[in-house]
């Protein structure tokens, strides 16, 4: 089976240092960038079977992000990661149908696990309909 697809969005360097090291270590292809102008180059140009983004970001917020994501890829999902947690950007991540929402500092295993278990329905899903 081919290995998985992760796309990472976060302005953050040491986060995004530290999910690519993890993730190659787990033999995943991933592509990280550190903002959603680059994610939707990438997305249109490649396919992912997640995307992890950070929610407060510059430019354009991982809420914003994952509204493109939608137009452009409605199934694909979408993990979203904050370190300012609040209703509101809870129930907006609701309204996008958001596959999950990881408040930061996480747990690098539960976010692994979290995420393995979208991609793997997102792969078995999409095997299904062919």
């Amino acid at each position: 089976m081919d290995r998985f697809r992760i796309l990472v969005v976060d302005d953050e360097l040491l986060i995004r240092d530290m999910l690519y090291d993890f993730f190659v270590a787990q033999e995943w292809d991933i592509v990280v960038t550190e903002d959603g102008y680059k994610a939707i180059d990438y997305l249109k140009n490649r396919p992912f079977d997640v995307v992890l983004t950070d929610i407060k970001m510059p430019d354009m917020n991982g809420l914003e992000l994952t509204g493109k994501i939608r137009s452009l890829h409605d199934g694909l999902p979408v993990v979203l990661m904050t370190g300012y947690p609040s209703l509101d950007t809870a129930l907006e991540a609701l309204r996008y149908k958001v596959d999950d929402y990881i408040i930061k500092p996480f747990n690098v295993n539960h976010l692994y696990k979290v995420v393995r278990e979208i991609a793997s329905a997102r792969r078995k899903a999409t095997t299904e309909a062919v």
